[in-house]
């Protein structure tokens, strides 16, 4: 009996599954998306609050190497209502957790021209904790996405004449 009142407050009921996933849609249509990793994300707890919740969005955001260390720049959190006093920053940089062998090969990557990382997707794991898919990315010009939404409408219409 005591093991139910001591449950952590980020679990989901029983039946019931936490599914928070924020995507960034619009990083697959700028940018040819090249190498994937999961990060973890160093929060507060009015951050945490507030991702379970929504009220994020990271279409604007970037990550970006400063001293060794990879941080995500620009994304925004919401505020938390019932935070109190101690409120965090919106668009606070925030740390992201990688292993130094990630670290040194993303580090390689980015000296190559017209490289940059994009987060593409931020969810809450098994475990209550809140990660960020990131890739590798390079920048597509106007042919190349002109390309891709001809490309979408023909896959659309096909699959339109199918279901007919």
């Amino acid at each position: 009996m005591v093991a139910l009142l001591l449950q952590p407050a980020f679990t989901a009921r029983r039946g019931e599954e936490m599914n928070i996933e924020i995507k960034n849609k619009k990083a697959s249509y700028r940018y040819h998306l090249l190498d994937e990793f999961t990060a973890g994300i160093v929060l507060t707890g009015s951050e945490i609050k507030s991702i379970r919740a929504s009220k994020v969005n990271i279409a604007d955001a970037y990550c970006k190497m400063q001293r060794g260390e990879l941080f995500v720049i620009n994304m925004h959190i919401g505020m938390y209502s019932n935070a109190g006093y101690s409120q965090h920053k919106e668009r606070n940089d925030r740390k992201l957790l990688l292993n130094k062998i990630e670290l040194r090969k993303i580090d390689r990557k980015l000296k190559d021209a017209g490289i940059t990382i994009v987060p593409i997707l931020l969810f809450i794991n098994e475990k209550g904790y809140a990660k960020l898919k990131i890739c590798l990315a390079k920048g597509k010009n106007v042919g190349d996405k002109r390309a891709d939404v001809k490309d979408k409408d023909l896959r659309r219409e096909s699959e339109r004449g199918f279901s007919e």
